[in-house]
């Protein structure tokens, strides 16, 4: 098949089946996937991920289950590791598909953003240390320009974002490597799928989650070793059941404030997904609904323009 595009991006919000899209799409154009999922990259997190393995069947996929739970990966570490994954998939005559829903992700392979490896700066994070949130956010506005509230999310972040920006102002030769240098030929395809069934198909599948034994995940995770702050660093799923098993909340607190979280999130990423269409991205939106021979056939077009 003569393919003029470099690599598809198949995106969209939570529940909006763009992982078997883009399965669907790989086995007719001989494609391998790159995860821009950024908790399914941590082993023993499954159900609450929603990695749904099976659904790859015979297609390779890259950067799922690369590191440990508990770790803090970090996006230089995913340009790194998606810099490999894409030479290795072209190299061996195969089509790269990057999918998931981590718009900070795509947006910075598409930009050809790549950072420097910053280290820990341990008396600068001591100096933070019991600063609240809006504190670290005042703090990063003073010496960045807030494009979105993707490093203020939690303390956590900002605390990470501040000490980058410090190393930049103390290494200026190393900020010059943050200069994007956008790939080409690159088509993003987004499935899009309005509000009401989107919000059906996250709380059946929450249902559906509990049932497979979501809880039993992270109590496993938790006994394995990993500590129950750790966890709920990453959100979601995690933040709401590790804070359910570790007696903080009831059940049917968990399911609701859960629910509304993962709903708030999708919200989230539509905005970004947005954003990306502002700063000049061109998402090709196809319906979630549309059938799997339409779908492969539209994308097919797409990349062969």
């Amino acid at each position: 098949m003569d393919i003029s595009t470099s690599m598809l991006v198949i995106t969209g919000p939570t529940a909006s089946g763009k992982t078997k899209r883009a399965v669907d799409v790989a086995h007719v154009i001989g494609g391998e996937i790159i995860s821009a999922d950024s908790r399914q990259l941590y082993k023993s997190m499954d159900i609450g991920t929603g990695k749904d393995l099976d659904d790859y069947g015979e297609i390779p996929y890259h950067l799922i289950d690369i590191c440990q739970a508990g770790y803090k990966y970090n996006l230089y570490e995913y340009l790194r590791d998606f810099d490999i994954a894409f030479k290795d998939i072209q190299t061996r005559g195969k089509f790269p598909i990057m999918c998931g829903g981590t718009g900070l992700y795509i947006e910075s392979v598409i930009n050809g953003l790549r950072l420097p490896e910053v280290p820990e700066n341990i008396e600068l994070r001591k100096s933070l240390r019991g600063k609240s949130l809006e504190e670290l956010t005042e703090i990063l506005s003073s010496i960045k320009t807030l494009h979105n509230v993707t490093d203020v999310d939690n303390v956590k972040r900002a605390i990470r974002a501040i000490e980058i920006q410090y190393y930049y102002k103390a290494n200026p030769d190393k900020a010059i490597t943050t200069k994007p240098n956008p790939m080409k030929g690159v088509v993003i395809v987004g499935v899009d799928i309005d509000r009401e069934n989107r919000r059906t198909r996250i709380s059946n599948r929450l249902k559906s989650r509990i049932d497979e034994g979501m809880i039993n995940e992270v109590k496993n995770i938790i006994s394995s070793g990993v500590s129950p702050d750790d966890l709920i660093y990453y959100g979601l799923e995690y933040k709401y059941l590790t804070l359910y098993v570790t007696g903080k909340i009831n059940y049917s607190q968990m399911i609701n404030d859960l629910e509304i979280a993962i709903h708030q999130f999708a919200k989230r990423q539509m905005t970004w997904f947005r954003g990306m269409e502002r700063r000049g991205f061109k998402i090709n939106w196809l319906p979630w609904d549309m059938p799997k021979n339409d779908f492969v056939e539209s994308v097919i077009k797409l990349i062969k323009k």
